[in-house]
């Protein structure tokens, strides 16, 4: 019963940010550790940011300085922060839990060009 609904996604120019927002409705989202992934077209679903228990965070290589994971539990929300960003984060960006998957949720695309 747990829904995933992520945002804040558009068309932005190489070195510009975006910040998406997922909100998590229908869990215990405090308990959680959550992380987000992107897909591009053509290409597998990985992981780029994650939440490490309640203080630390993680991140792929590709996007280490660049991208901050955050959270608001009063809002049950997950936000990543991506500043600098390259066209080849073109990607559709989802969120979930990093130890037990939900359904994912219909994602939000990131276009950046160059």
């Amino acid at each position: 019963q747990v829904q995933l609904v992520e945002s804040g996604g558009g068309l932005v120019q190489s070195g510009g940010s975006l910040r998406l927002s997922c909100v998590v409705s229908g869990g215990i989202f405090t308990l959680y550790a959550m992380g987000w992934y992107r897909q591009p077209v053509g290409k597998q679903r990985e992981l780029v940011a994650r939440e490490i228990g309640r203080s630390s965070t993680n991140y792929a290589d590709s996007v280490k300085g660049r991208f901050t994971i955050s959270r608001d539990n009063a809002k049950n929300t997950v936000y990543l922060q991506m500043n600098s960003l390259k066209p080849e984060n073109t990607a559709v960006y989802y969120c979930n839990r990093v130890q037990s998957l939900l359904p994912w949720g219909q994602g939000t695309q990131v276009a950046v060009s160059s």
